[in-house]
């Protein structure tokens, strides 16, 4: 007799950045396009004994505005660069990943936190610091490569051994990677990463206010110039080039969300301070590959 796989994988996959957000499993995210092109996502998660493998991939560049989930403990490989990051309940930042984004996450929940006892105060310092081990490339593939092979094994291993097992196969990667990290590179970046978590918890709390360079300067508590290099380091844009891609994600959301006869294409921009409107369509149409009038005729299509 056949016993039926315990293990369901489920995937999804998006066509814009909203559609994205929704499928993050139990994060609190926000998502902004932040470079041209027709969006493609693809997220594959698996439940187990109180945790969590998640994969993610998108081929845009994408703002994440993102809190993790609380009490839990994450393990996030960027398959990008091979980077780990660990991050907690209080973990909460801006983060623009490249085109073509991977990355795969183990998150153990609170309740299999508390039960296994991991010792958290060990682990300070650590929390959103880029680690990097030998280990990280290899552990991530096999990651990937468990999601696949979970969803088709007729005998696969139980629920609760490879939660036990992943725990302690992370921590062990941990401490691998926390031998290589260099603390003082990582002080000097400590504070433009304390002017990012400002700037990220402004852009989670006010999703829908918009600011111009001074006002965003004092959201970061810090001098423009200074607010401009914290930008350099981790979006790798000026912060009026971010400001100006916040307004125009913020403009197709609302496009998305008419319904017929609410609002015109005029009407949307000029709310989100686009008063040239055949810039804002040109710039639009640039970084979303379709006019903002196209986006209003499929939003009413679908009410």
């Amino acid at each position: 007799m056949t016993v039926p796989n315990p293990f369901q994988v489920q995937a999804f996959s998006t066509a814009t950045v909203i559609e994205q957000e929704r499928a993050s499993p139990n994060w609190t995210v926000h998502y902004q396009q932040m470079s041209p092109g027709h969006f493609a996502g693809r997220i594959r998660c698996l439940e187990l004994e109180g945790v969590e493998i998640y994969e993610e991939s998108m081929n845009t560049r994408v703002e994440q505005s993102f809190r993790a989930p609380p009490g839990a403990l994450t393990f996030c490989f960027d398959r990008t660069d091979n980077s780990l990051y660990l991050l907690n309940g209080e973990s909460r930042n801006i983060w623009i990943t490249p085109e073509n984004y991977q990355e795969v996450a183990v998150v153990f929940g609170p309740e299999f936190v508390q039960r296994h006892r991991v010792d958290i105060a060990r682990l300070e310092g650590l929390f959103m610091a880029p680690l990097n081990s030998m280990q990280n490339a290899l552990f991530s593939r096999w990651l990937s490569g468990t999601l696949t092979r979970l969803g088709q094994e007729v005998d696969p291993p139980s629920r609760e051994g490879l939660a036990e097992q992943l725990l302690q196969d992370c921590l062990f990667i941990l401490d691998s990677a926390s031998v290589c990290l260099d603390r003082s590179a990582l002080w000097r970046r400590s504070e433009e990463r304390l002017i990012m978590r400002r700037i990220g918890q402004w852009a989670g709390d006010c999703p829908e206010e918009t600011l111009n360079l001074l006002e965003l300067a004092q959201v970061a508590e810090v001098p423009l110039r200074q607010l401009q290099q914290a930008f350099k380091t981790y979006t790798g844009m000026t912060p009026a080039h971010w400001l100006r891609l916040r307004r125009l994600n913020s403009a197709r959301r609302e496009l998305l969300s008419c319904k017929a006869g609410d609002s015109t294409v005029a009407e949307v921009a000029m709310h989100w301070s686009f008063w040239h409107l055949g810039r804002f369509s040109s710039s639009y149409q640039q970084l979303f590959k379709e006019l903002p009038s196209e986006t209003l005729k499929r939003a009413h299509r679908h009410t």
